[in-house]
């Protein structure tokens, strides 16, 4: 996989899916073409992520950190993302 691919697809996912789709540098992999479009859409952290698994394997640090990153992101994010939604609530009462 392209070093590339990997380190900007940790902060922008979508947006390094549709440059590699629309250059055909798309990675090789064994996903449907229909997996690939729903799963770009809805989830492509996740998409990714089984990109990844197929072609370096699940003991590589890049499955690893994409893996926290989609933890974090899918989990509430920071200290701040909590502190904003408490904000909201307590405006809105």
């Amino acid at each position: 996989m392209d070093i590339y691919f990997l380190l900007f697809s940790l902060f922008f996912p979508r947006i390094v899916l549709l440059v590699y789709l629309f250059l055909n540098m798309y990675p090789q992999n064994e996903v449907p073409q229909w997996a690939d479009i729903v799963l770009g859409i809805f989830m492509p952290r996740v998409l990714i992520l089984i990109y990844i698994y197929q072609t370096m394997g699940a003991d590589n640090i890049w499955f690893i950190a994409h893996l926290v990153v989609m933890i974090v992101v899918y989990f509430g994010g920071s200290r701040e993302t909590t502190r904003r939604s408490r904000r909201r609530a307590v405006r809105t009462d």
